[in-house]
């Protein structure tokens, strides 16, 4: 049996003195009770539980108090999550000559590489990234490892600006699927189902084999394709387009999602689905603290305005307030008493 705290005793012993308060002002109120309740001697049928309220509050307040005093101080910081609930996003993102292009956008004047800009700070602004570790893997025709695992937005916006990582590979044909193996290799010592994988392309060059195998890490995939996907740009001696119909496929292949962002950003309700963490509801987030705030405000506001109901609507009779029916022709007049005979009064 677990003893119990100075709080419970505390609690108990202002339960105690309010109920003997109440047996007091019980025999007391009893005397009074023609005077208080007129002649039937009673209050109203719920202003019977009033004393059992007043000990109810008094205990809940007191609890509440006590409670808040034995608790250490609470330290307000930035919300964090829990190891086993983290969620990383790994961004892979084409940074080959094409991706300069200007055939993007709603009017069809935007660089790739500056609407897949505008598509990730559409991704930044309506989901909660201070919680999401952010890595970035860049890809041409091999890949390389950008920043991993930061909460730096600025950093991550600056590579998604005017940084020139084309620069940081030599010449040569695109290889999306160095992409993907250096983030499967980044995410695979992570928590199973913890990370969601965006791939940002205009898909002019797909290989069509040796797509990696993701580990297990890897929960979702989001494939955001960019560029017009009707007509097509002369890049080196080649056109160069959204190949839509390849990062279908390749969506598909890796049980994953395909975005056409050329045009429009990536839906709400995918977000929401792809960046959910889980999380307890409302009622199973509150701790003792928060029971106690409760307790204080449930039992101070009762103490507070039981006293007001009481006089309003403690009981149904009124002293001094008489009612007096009137007939349909009006207000009655007041009787005329008849002048005394003279004669009787001599």
């Amino acid at each position: 049996m677990v003893a119990p705290t100075y709080v419970e005793l505390a609690t108990a012993a202002a339960a105690l003195v309010a109920s003997m308060a109440e047996v007091l002002h019980a025999r007391r109120t009893r005397r009074l009770a023609r005077l208080a309740f007129g002649p039937d001697l009673r209050p109203a049928p719920w202003a019977r539980l009033s004393p059992a309220l007043r000990v109810a509050s008094i205990a809940a307040a007191c609890w509440g108090l006590a409670t808040l005093y034995s608790l250490p101080p609470k330290a307000h910081v930035a919300e964090s999550v829990p190891d086993g609930q983290r969620r990383h996003v790994l961004v892979v993102l084409d940074v080959s000559p094409s991706m300069r292009l200007k055939d993007a956008g709603p009017n069809a004047d935007q660089p790739r590489a500056k609407r897949a800009s505008d598509v990730m700070e559409s991704f930044f602004r309506r989901i909660p990234i201070d919680l999401y570790p952010m890595s970035v893997v860049a890809c041409y025709n091999g890949s390389k490892p950008v920043v991993v695992d930061t909460k730096d937005m600025e950093v991550v916006r600056n590579i998604f600006g005017d940084l020139p990582l084309q620069f940081a590979f030599p010449a040569g044909k695109t290889d999306l699927f160095s992409g993907l193996t250096e983030a499967a290799k980044i995410a695979r010592p992570w928590q199973p189902k913890s990370t969601l994988l965006l791939m940002i392309t205009d898909g002019d060059t797909v290989p069509a084999t040796g797509m990696p195998k993701l580990p297990a890490s890897i929960a979702d995939v989001l494939l955001v394709g960019v560029g017009d996907p009707h007509a097509g740009t002369f890049i080196d001696g080649k056109m160069s387009r959204q190949d839509a119909n390849t990062l279908r496929q390749i969506a598909a292949r890796l049980n994953g999602t395909y975005h056409d962002g050329n045009t429009k950003h990536v839906p709400t309700e995918l977000l929401s689905r792809l960046t959910v963490i889980p999380r307890k509801s409302a009622f199973e987030q509150l701790t003792r603290r928060e029971y106690a705030l409760i307790a204080i405000g449930v039992g101070s506001t009762t103490l507070a305005f039981l006293p007001v109901l009481l006089t309003l609507f403690g009981t149904r009779w009124r002293p001094g307030v008489h009612a007096r029916a009137e007939p349909r022709g009006g207000p009655l007049r007041p009787a005329t008493t008849p002048a005394p005979d003279r004669a009787l009064v001599r």
